[in-house]
């Protein structure tokens, strides 16, 4: 378990984080799990993105919705939480649910009916799914933490929120590498976006100067797993 300036610690294979003084565990898929609620977190899946675009005469692969369930399944297979709370934006737009392909709208449904599900709903679906189950809310308190799509302006102790899709960048052997990442200060967490044509902006851009007033650690997501640095080992995106 770590806080901000502390040292990370290792429960079996998975390194955690605290968040007010909830042991959370950083996923390799950009998931959040909360062990003690056996609740599974995940941020912004922006669902038919891809065809979203399409309609405007960006032609992308229209394969996002399948490969961000295709994950989703992976991390809840791994993990068999008892609830998923979904941050927002999970859809792009308010006709995306209306866009899903008959597979992807059956892998869905199945999703939510296999455990409790929460939307909370987002400024791209500020509306509920209209055809598959599961409960609604703006945001959620579970305990000490609070469940919203976008964070507000600190103080927000306890806030677990998406919105920003958070990315960080380091410079390691001479290369720089840039990964999506959980940004915490230990009171508060940002999530890093779930969806596979999610985009990322940069921890270090003005956006996040409401959020963290103060330093913060990152969890960068490899490929094999999730690692910590601190603010102070980060660089922007113009360097």
């Amino acid at each position: 378990v770590a806080r901000v300036g502390g040292k990370p610690r290792r429960e079996g294979d998975a390194l955690m984080l605290l968040v007010e003084d909830e042991t959370l565990r950083p996923d390799v898929s950009g998931a959040l799990y909360w062990p003690r609620e056996e609740t599974l977190i995940v941020a912004d899946l922006h669902l038919e993105k891809g065809s979203a675009f399409a309609a405007r005469g960006q032609f992308l692969p229209p394969y996002d919705t399948a490969a961000t369930l295709r994950r989703l399944n992976e991390a809840c297979a791994r993990l068999s939480p008892r609830r998923v709370i979904a941050l927002g934006d999970s859809f792009h737009g308010r006709a995306a649910e209306e866009r899903l392909s008959a597979p992807d709208h059956a892998t869905l449904a199945r999703r939510i009916a296999a455990q409790e599900w929460v939307w909370v709903l987002g400024n791209h679906d500020p509306q509920p799914p209209k055809s598959l189950g599961g409960l609604v809310a703006e945001e959620i308190a579970i305990g000490a933490l609070t469940f919203r799509h976008e964070p507000i302006e600190a103080p927000a102790s306890g806030e677990i929120a998406g919105h920003l899709h958070p990315v960080a960048s380091i410079r390691a052997r001479g290369r720089r590498l840039r990964r999506r990442c959980f940004a915490t200060d230990g009171a508060r967490l940002v999530m890093p976006a779930f969806g596979a044509y999610a985009g990322g902006l940069d921890v270090l851009d003005a956006a996040f100067a409401p959020v963290f007033r103060g330093g913060f650690d990152v969890w960068m997501m490899g490929q094999a797993g999730v690692y910590r640095f601190a603010h102070a080992h980060l660089v922007p995106d113009a360097a």
